[in-house]
């Protein structure tokens, strides 16, 4: 892989930034690509762009503002409180539809970029319950890509089977540790790094961090 192209899906988060930094240890070339669906917090477009140019990663923004229209949700409509959902429910950040358009929009511009691999933060471990961030999700739609397209694109996703503690532990080894908290916005809340602290994303990246950061003292 180390001659090939790669187009990473990119939202300016703990996890797509993990991405970033491991598809650039693994690529020849590497792009990036935000959708801006008119989501809630704005500033999740300008950390991403900053993140991208402080790389040196051509980054591109895709308006998606279809999605908007269609999916109202806590991410993209601030009347609508966010939280978890109840058993048997999904939470109220669930936008439908995202991964799916998200993918398939970026194996478009792969195609036009040249790039045969696309990187996705997509998790089964700690996906809040989100069905399109499933593995079974992403090898299918891998496979419906490359018939409706007559490609051979990859998919890859490197934290699938990684929960946040095992994240955390991944972009410290790609030597991306502290800029990865303090340059990524997660929170719900559009706070940038250790975020609001209250918001179930920043539960989760926080409970990840603490975790990762008690067993690398114990030297596990």
């Amino acid at each position: 892989m180390k001659n090939e192209r790669a187009l990473v899906i990119f939202s300016g988060g703990q996890d797509s930034t993990t991405c970033l930094f491991w598809a650039l240890k693994q690529f020849a070339s590497v792009e990036a690509v935000t959708f801006d669906y008119n989501q809630r917090h704005r500033l999740e477009i300008d950390v991403a762009k900053d993140i991208a140019k402080t790389l040196g990663v051509k980054h591109h923004v895709l308006d998606m503002s279809l999605l908007n229209q269609l999916a109202p949700n806590a991410l993209t409509r601030n009347d609508i409180e966010v939280k978890e959902g109840e058993k048997g429910e999904l939470p109220s950040t669930f936008v439908p539809g995202r991964n799916l358009l998200f993918i398939s929009f970026a194996a478009v511009l792969a195609n036009q970029i040249k790039a045969k691999h696309i990187v996705t933060g997509v998790c089964e471990t700690d996906f809040s319950g989100y069905p399109d961030c499933r593995d079974i999700f992403i090898k299918s739609l891998n496979v419906t890509l490359n018939l409706a397209m007559d490609e051979s694109f990859v998919i890859h996703t490197p934290l699938m089977w990684l929960n946040k503690a095992e994240t955390w532990k991944l972009a410290d080894e790609l030597g991306a540790f502290d800029f990865v908290r303090e340059k990524t916005l997660t929170c719900y809340n559009g706070i940038i790094a250790d975020g609001c602290g209250d918001c179930p994303a920043c539960k989760l990246r926080k409970a990840g961090l603490e975790q990762y950061l008690n067993s690398r003292e114990r030297g596990d």
